[in-house]
């Protein structure tokens, strides 16, 4: 066994040797941190989040002049179009120099982009190459909240016209709001104040901070096909948003001392140092969003990889919790449950949620709705479906084609144990119905909720 194994073994068990309920607030709350920051270590040295750090890079540098082109044409609209290189050259600063070269570039190549004489086919590239740019981030977001189903095209392709169109405007807004409150004469006032001066420019060097979290925070409310709470994404942002704003002092100074760099790569430099910035900003992005999954789901910590392996008793469990909560709403005239709503109730990721609601549909014991997003009832009357009908569903859900039990060696008495165990768990459940489980449940709930009070 390496050395990293080791040692990533050792950590595990310390980290996950006590329960949290027997810590104090205090202890709790620092195990969990220490959790989170383990689990977002191991996600970085597993190579998920570098990988599609790296996929975003191309895209973006691929899509650049189109977003920026398309985000000129709105800000045009408003008459703020002025405002863009100034923001470019800020993102820019860590790479110095070669950062006002390249914005100069980019905004020649964007001014030289007349969406008027591109005409049908030219604009329609325009958009795809900045809608497959926002197609990728959500794929990447997507993978870290562990979803498995994109968005429908029709709403993603509006979806993704919305944040482009308003999310410049909203951003350059705020900023200029944020500028002339500071350099109006009540804030100049208050600056002549000594304590009430030194609690401004306090202010205003934390502004940026806050304009970058809140920009964060929406994205990873936004982007995922999923219910990503507000305090989660909060979390997330607020750290991703930190490391953004701090990480360019320490690349500037990177770039700074990289003067062999430029005499080894000659021209090339300048390309590679840009691509290297690129790659940390959609690095802590992912950080930022896999953070904000684990605050929302922090049974998953102790789960390495993108997919959550459950044993088969909890997958039973939780496809006769999905199947009670279905069940009650429909028979009690309530609102049908959502994808999102189970998640919530259940307190696992959306992928296992979906994976069992697929293996329900399939087997006809519920169906979604049209609705957006869809909401899932009985496909037939609960009361003609067995709990072993549902249970047998979760078994067989992930065999695959090739590899079923039927295609098996065949050896008497093992088929003949299997089948035994089989019947003994019909007979034990005595054919009860998910009606019967439905309905049953509900005043057992409201008996407790009773005695609780």
């Amino acid at each position: 066994m390496h050395l990293l194994d080791i040692l990533t073994a050792r950590a595990h068990e310390l980290l996950w040797r006590q329960e949290l309920g027997a810590l104090s607030p205090l202890r709790r709350r620092l195990m969990l941190t220490l959790r989170m920051l383990y689990a977002i270590v191991r996600d970085i040295l597993e190579g998920d989040l570098t990988l599609r750090a790296m996929s975003l890079v191309y895209t973006t540098l691929l899509s650049l002049v189109p977003l920026l082109a398309l985000s000129f044409s709105v800000l045009k609209a408003f008459g703020v179009q002025n405002q863009l290189r100034p923001r470019l050259l800020a993102f820019l600063e860590p790479l110095g120099d070669k950062g006002v070269e390249i914005a100069n570039q980019v905004i020649g190549f964007v001014n030289n982009i007349r969406v008027g004489v591109l005409g049908a086919l030219g604009l329609g590239m325009l958009i795809y190459t900045v809608v497959a740019l926002m197609q990728k981030i959500e794929l990447a977001f997507n993978r870290v909240w562990r979803v498995k189903r994109p968005r429908p095209l029709a709403q993603r392709f509006s979806q993704y016209l919305t944040v482009l169109m308003i999310g410049p405007v909203l951003i350059f807004s705020a900023m200029g709001i944020t500028a002339a409150l500071f350099n109006s004469a009540a804030v100049k006032a208050l600056l002549q104040i000594e304590l009430l001066g030194s609690v401004v420019e306090f202010i205003a060097e934390l502004v940026p901070y806050l304009l970058v979290i809140a920009a964060f925070g929406f994205m990873y409310v936004l982007v995922p096909n999923t219910r990503v709470r507000l305090g989660s994404a909060l979390v997330g942002a607020t750290v991703a948003g930190t490391l953004w704003q701090t990480l360019g002092w320490g690349f500037a100074a990177f770039v700074a001392g990289s003067s062999q760099y430029a005499a080894i790569y000659a021209g090339f430099a300048i390309m590679i140092l840009s691509m290297i910035w690129v790659y940390l900003n959609w690095l802590i992005v992912l950080v930022g969003a896999s953070l904000a999954f684990y605050f929302q789901y922090p049974a998953q910590l102790a789960s390495p990889g993108r997919e959550t392996l459950l044993s088969n008793r909890v997958k039973e469990k939780l496809a006769l919790l999905i199947a009670t909560f279905i069940g009650q709403s429909y028979y009690g005239n309530a609102p049908a449950w959502s994808l999102d709503a189970l998640v919530d109730r259940v307190g696992v990721p959306h992928s296992e949620v979906e994976t069992l609601l697929g293996a329900m549909m399939r087997a006809g014991i519920v169906t979604e709705t049209a609705d957006d997003p869809p909401r899932y009832l009985p496909a037939h009357a609960f009361e003609t479906i067995t709990v072993k009908t549902l249970l047998d569903a979760v078994r067989t859900a992930e065999e695959a084609p090739g590899l079923r039990v039927e295609a098996l060696p065949r050896e008497t008495e093992v088929d003949e144990l299997i089948a035994r165990a089989d019947e003994a768990v019909d007979d034990s459940l005595h054919g009860r119905t998910l009606r019967e489980l439905a309905l049953s449940a509900e005043p057992a709930r409201q008996a407790a909720r009773a005695s609780a009070g």
